[in-house]
């Protein structure tokens, strides 16, 4: 799920009334030039056009056709100030909810290219902020603009990187517990938990609460999250301790 399917999509055409000849002109030569894929040009373009022409009614069109530009071009920084000019100068524009969608875009296909490197080396040490930011960009758009023709794929990749981020808090949780960290990967059990509470990887984020409080002593703590996973994933109760010590990633 990166760069292709919806994500090609350009910006929509926002509301506008007729300009002058030169700012028309040159918005239609700044579009012909992103639609080449002439993405640096065009956003010189759009840049001289705005400077030009601040007041013009194409503003708004020529702010959210320099973020997809910024975008495509591989420019996420860029794209993001851009996005975020944009929803600080109009608020309430109709395109708003693309300029939340293109957010999420840009933070997702940013963090999907760290994603790839995550079960390298010591996963502890990686943040994945672009991915986390995505997520909320998406659910910003979904909970503010349910009828979006964007919305459908908002939710669809939110689910995506529920998915992803409980994947790496799992694999934290494993590293810890190869190093008898106990408490610290309880803790990020516990987080995925909280944080992510749809995403399979619940399952194996209990397991390792169970047997990191288990060998911490903290029998109270381990009973609780035993008896979650009995509640939420009836199993043989005698099958517990079993199921926990040996499913996924081994721990000892």
């Amino acid at each position: 799920m990166g760069a292709g399917g919806t994500d090609r999509v350009e910006p929509p055409p926002c509301p506008v009334v007729p300009g002058t000849r030169a700012d028309k002109v040159s918005y239609e030569e700044a579009r012909r030039a992103l639609g080449a894929g002439e993405f640096d040009i065009a956003v010189a373009m759009m840049h001289d056009l705005e400077a030009r022409f601040p007041t013009s009614p194409y503003a708004r069109q020529v702010q959210l056709d320099a973020a997809y530009a910024h975008y495509k071009a591989n420019q996420p920084d860029a794209a993001l100030e851009a996005i975020d000019r944009f929803l600080r100068l109009n608020p309430r524009d109709p395109c708003v909810d693309y300029a939340w969608y293109l957010r999420g875009l840009t933070n997702f296909n940013r963090g999907d290219s760290w994603l790839d490197r995550m079960f390298s080396h010591n996963p502890a040490q990686r943040d994945p902020k672009s991915l986390r930011a995505a997520f909320d960009d998406f659910a910003t758009l979904v909970r503010q603009h349910p009828d979006s023709r964007y919305a459908v794929d908002g939710h669809r990749r939110l689910t995506h990187l529920q998915n992803k981020l409980a994947a790496h808090e799992m694999a934290v949780a494993d590293y810890y517990m190869k190093r008898e960290a106990y408490l610290a990967a309880a803790n990020r059990g516990q987080y995925l938990i909280e944080h992510y509470p749809q995403a399979p990887a619940r399952i194996r984020a209990l397991q390792v609460m169970i047997e990191a409080y288990t060998k911490l002593g903290m029998d109270d703590l381990a009973q609780d999250a035993r008896a979650v996973l009995a509640l939420n994933h009836p199993v043989d109760p005698g099958t517990v301790d079993a199921i926990a010590a040996t499913s996924g990633p081994a721990v000892r």
